[in-house]
């Protein structure tokens, strides 16, 4: 008789615990279903000096982001920000001085998604790592900056 209730009770322990496995299981694929990827581009960014620039970045799938925090930094700067928008407000606290009134995000763009960074007039202290971030997910892309080629003159 032990033994019979030994057996059943194995049985139905290993069922109940396949079961929660595969509940578990399609649950987490379920919740990863949706989710959002940050996308920016696959090789550094060349901008010339004086000229505006477009550092890439954007969810898929496309979600409007107007009123989320969207933060882009550089980690070599102190302090690092260079640009920070929450609630649909660019801020400009704790923003890195060098990067007052030359960096944009969109709100046309925000809405499709695009968390893009305009940065105006590069200069060559701009050259470096950018890391954006959008709630939880943190991306990069780097920037390297030049000085146009100039024609040599015939003589």
């Amino acid at each position: 008789m032990f033994l019979w209730w030994t057996r059943r009770l194995w049985s139905s322990t290993v069922s109940v615990s396949v079961c929660c496995h595969a509940a578990v299981f399609l649950l987490l694929t379920r919740s990863c279903e949706g989710q959002y990827q940050m996308v920016g581009p696959s090789t550094p960014v060349l901008a010339m000096l004086g000229v505006d620039v477009v550092l890439p970045c954007h969810l898929e799938p496309a979600a409007d982001e107007t009123k989320s925090t969207v933060e882009w930094s550089r980690s070599d700067l102190n302090p690092r920000l260079v640009h920070l928008r929450r609630d649909g407000v660019d801020l400009l606290i704790s923003k890195h001085p060098s990067y007052a009134g030359r960096t944009n995000l969109s709100s046309s763009r925000l809405k499709l998604g695009d968390l893009s960074l305009r940065l105006s007039n590069v200069k060559l202290s701009d050259e470096g790592k950018y890391t954006y971030l959008l709630f939880f997910v943190r991306a990069s892309c780097c920037l390297f900056c030049g000085e146009p080629m100039r024609a040599s003159r015939r003589t």
